[in-house]
């Protein structure tokens, strides 16, 4: 694909080696997602190796301010700095960028898209368009339809997130560091703050010490009110990184302006957009890691009645999801796929 073949659009990925940007090429592949030309880009320590792509060896060039010229989409993952570098160079050259990081997602003038919730919103972009955080995306795709309905006033969400939202990297050391420990030898971390095997700690970003909430807490409370443009509504979180491989899971609390039920939760749950009823009591299976990694919708289960809310206006569930998925590639090729088509042509 070192030719552009065709009137599709020649499509970058930035930060192509990295976790996310594998599953950008998977998630293109799998849904068919028209491209003329792809261009692979990376740091110069990865320039010259090759990535597979629907059949074809690509070759994995360095990102430079010149690698925009002829590209129609480029999608991001390669970090903040690298974002705020680059992704204004590529629109300069006539690209809509889609960006993974957090550089621009509270910019006014930047949609921040959930496409089951706002899709609307890409048609206002000005060349750059903004991916959520993986822990909002997560909780927001099945509270969205509900907030529809019946308002919510208030959330409390406490997040149980995967080596996965920390890149290969992160999840490199996971496993090398349960190998350690099962063998009995010392493993220092390289990647995480604390030791990852058999542990869990605060979400490994700053903390904001007026507040004491990490800067990935501050972001899910900032990136709800902006996508459910509803600056008035109570978000309270708390951010946890878990050993766990790959897909975040998230215990949510919600409290609604009018009574809501069990029943009610679980009918909007069964026709959500970008959801799957995982509610098995008899069984007691419900949402797991292990079940959504691989998969794009959000799980869903553990619907139940908050018992300490005794007007009945408040719902506890438990919810999972792939975070290099629809917490981060596949959302991505969502945007993209919803582009105006003079883009797509």
């Amino acid at each position: 694909m070192e030719d552009k073949v065709s009137n599709d659009p020649v499509v970058a990925i930035v930060g192509v080696t990295g976790a996310v940007g594998a599953e950008f090429i998977a998630t293109m592949d799998k849904r068919g997602f028209r491209v003329g030309k792809l261009k692979a880009l990376a740091s110069a320590r990865s320039a010259g190796k090759t990535v597979s792509f629907r059949g074809h060896s690509v070759v994995i060039e360095e990102l430079t301010e010149r690698s925009f010229d002829g590209v129609d989409i480029a999608l991001f993952s390669a970090g903040g700095s690298i974002s705020r570098k680059y992704a204004p160079i590529a629109v300069k050259a006539g690209a809509v960028v889609v960006d993974n990081s957090s550089a621009f997602r509270m910019d006014p003038n930047v949609p921040l898209v959930i496409p089951e919730i706002n899709a609307s919103r890409i048609r206002d972009h000005k060349g750059i368009i903004a991916n959520p955080n993986c822990a909002a995306i997560t909780a927001l795709v099945p509270l969205w339809p509900i907030h529809q309905k019946n308002r919510i006033k208030r959330v409390i969400i406490s997040t149980y997130q995967a080596a996965s939202g920390a890149g290969a990297a992160a999840m490199e050391e996971l496993v090398e560091s349960t190998r350690a420990n099962l063998n009995g030898q010392v493993y220092t971390p390289k990647v995480m703050p604390h030791p990852y095997a058999f542990n869990l700690f605060n979400h490994n970003t700053a903390i904001d010490p007026e507040t004491g909430y990490n800067d990935e807490e501050t972001k899910v409370i900032k990136e709800t009110r902006k996508i459910f443009e509803d600056e008035s509504i109570a978000v309270g979180v708390t951010c946890v990184r878990v050993p766990v491989l790959r897909a975040h899971c998230e215990a949510i609390t919600f409290e609604c302006e009018k009574p809501i039920s069990e029943d009610q939760v679980r009918a909007i749950m069964a026709q959500a957009p970008g959801v799957k009823v995982i509610d098995d009591r008899a069984k007691n299976y419900f949402p797991m890691p292990i079940d959504a990694s691989g998969q794009d919708d959000v799980l869903v289960g553990r619907i139940r009645k908050d018992l300490s809310d005794a007007s009945g206006h408040s719902i506890s569930m438990f919810v999972a999801a792939d975070q290099l998925l629809k917490g981060a590639a596949l959302n991505a090729v969502q945007i993209a796929e919803l582009l105006p088509q003079r883009v797509m042509a």
